[in-house]
């Protein structure tokens, strides 16, 4: 099943991240990928500002990943937000342990999620960001663990 969003600006895809913060529990893995530009860490600032983070969430593409501090009533205390554009293989994906990183009270955003799809297995959420000719977003999200999310996918589909 699929559950699909669109933005017209970068405001709307940082919404997006925003309210699909209700959507996360502690332990998650969410995929991120999408041409460049498309919105993956705008969509990643408004994940972070819906889960309380208080500093600037930036792109993480030459640090691969950066931790989070999070403030909420959700049991999260840890955005891993890492980017794996640069790296050259999936043993440097696996060398970065962002599978390790997500403890019983963190969640993970990976970007360029493609890259990393199969050191995680398929207990993840998938977000794939397309861009249309007028530059809006859609932002369909998929996988196994979304499958389980029908109902606040439904939800934040809607808005």
């Amino acid at each position: 099943m699929s559950w699909r969003r669109y933005g017209a600006t970068a405001e709307d895809t940082k919404v997006a991240g925003e309210e699909f913060a209700s959507v996360l529990r502690p332990g998650d893995v969410i995929l991120l990928s999408g041409q460049l530009g498309a919105g993956k860490t705008t969509f990643a600032q408004g994940v972070a500002r819906g889960l309380g983070v208080v500093e600037r969430a930036t792109s993480p593409t030459f640090t691969m990943v950066r931790e989070h501090e999070c403030v909420n009533d959700r049991g999260i205390s840890t955005l891993h937000h890492a980017d794996v554009y640069r790296v050259g293989s999936v043993a440097e994906v696996l060398d970065l342990a962002i599978g390790e990183l997500v403890e019983e009270s963190a969640v993970a955003l990976v970007e360029w999620g493609e890259i990393a799809s199969s050191v995680f297995g398929v207990d993840v959420m998938r977000v794939e960001f397309t861009i249309d000719e007028n530059e809006g977003r859609t932002l369909a999200v998929t996988g196994a663990l979304a499958d389980g999310r029908s109902q606040e996918l439904d939800r934040w589909a809607k808005r």
